[in-house]
Formats: structure tokens, C-alpha cells, sequence
């Protein structure tokens, strides 16, 4: 019921969510992966997040400060990526706010507006269940949904 709205033009996407901090008993189905305590930083906190939505849910390009191991749980999930050095092919949001989101909208980029973004190279995979994914700090990337999905990402610094 949570990601199918009765119009079809509305569709529930649960996005960054420390589900497992509201409801407890989700926590013991959980094991955070040993790879999180790798860092030279590492402080011992780890920010888990739930991802769960229909096909079409779309994460636009971004990047993060920390350290990412997204884990599929359900469904399917298209990813790009794109390395750090590319940053200004990208083209960030010049607001500090949003200056980790791209402006470019990857699966129709403007050209005429955003001509160096198509010389951008990038990596790109689908993510199934069971699958596990590291994504560097700083690297850019962009994930759409391939069906009904529930994902779970694991930060740390």
C-alpha cells in the first residue's frame, strides 16, 4: 500500500530512512558488514538506511562524504557511477546546499546546456538481491529502481 498511491501519478519512495532505529525489531535482521570498520577514521558509527519503492524510483546524481556499501535486498537497481576527478563534467549545483547534487538529469542529459557531460566516462551495473556494492566517498552516482525494491546502505567515515 506504501508505494502504491491510488493515482497512478503518486508513488511512495521510503528514501534514507533509519528504519531500523523506529522499528527495533528489524535490527536483529540486520548484520552490519565487518568492511564498515576499515577506515583510517573509523569512529564506530555506522548510519543504516532503508530504501524501499516502486520501479521508477530514481536517485539523481550525487555524491556522498562517506563511505557507502549498498546492499540489495528486493528487486533490481540500475547504477552509474562516476569518479571524483569527473566532478566538473558533472556539473554540480553551484548552491552549497545542493553542490553534491549534479544538475544533469543522467538518462536525458542537456547537452546544449551540460555539452561535457556525455565526455564523462562512467561505470554502470545492476545491482540484484544479494548483491553488495561499494561506493567510494565523493563518487558521483545515480540509481534507478528496475522494479519494486527494498535496499539497505551502510555509511560510515
Amino acid at each position: 500500500e506504501f508505494i502504491e498511491s491510488p493515482s497512478t501519478d503518486e508513488k511512495g519512495y521510503l528514501a534514507q530512512h533509519q528504519l531500523f532505529n523506529q522499528i527495533l525489531e528489524l535490527q536483529k535482521d540486520i548484520h552490519v558488514p565487518s568492511y564498515c570498520g576499515l577506515s583510517e577514521d573509523d569512529d564506530g558509527d555506522v548510519d543504516i538506511n532503508a530504501w524501499f519503492g516502486p520501479e521508477g524510483t530514481v536517485s539523481p546524481l550525487h555524491q556522498d562524504p562517506k563511505h557507502n556499501l549498498l546492499c540489495q535486498v528486493v528487486g533490481e537497481k540500475y547504477i552509474r557511477l562516476y569518479a571524483a576527478e569527473y566532478t566538473d563534467m558533472v556539473y554540480p549545483h553551484e548552491s552549497r546546499l545542493l553542490s553534491n547534487t549534479s544538475r544533469v538529469d543522467v538518462e536525458n542529459p542537456d547537452l546544449v546546456r551540460f555539452p561535457d557531460f556525455i565526455k564523462a566516462p562512467y561505470s554502470e551495473c545492476i545491482l540484484r538481491p544479494g548483491q553488495m556494492l561499494y561506493i567510494p566517498p565523493k563518487c558521483w552516482h545515480y540509481i534507478r529502481s528496475l522494479s519494486v525494491s527494498f535496499s539497505i546502505s551502510f555509511w560510515w567515515r
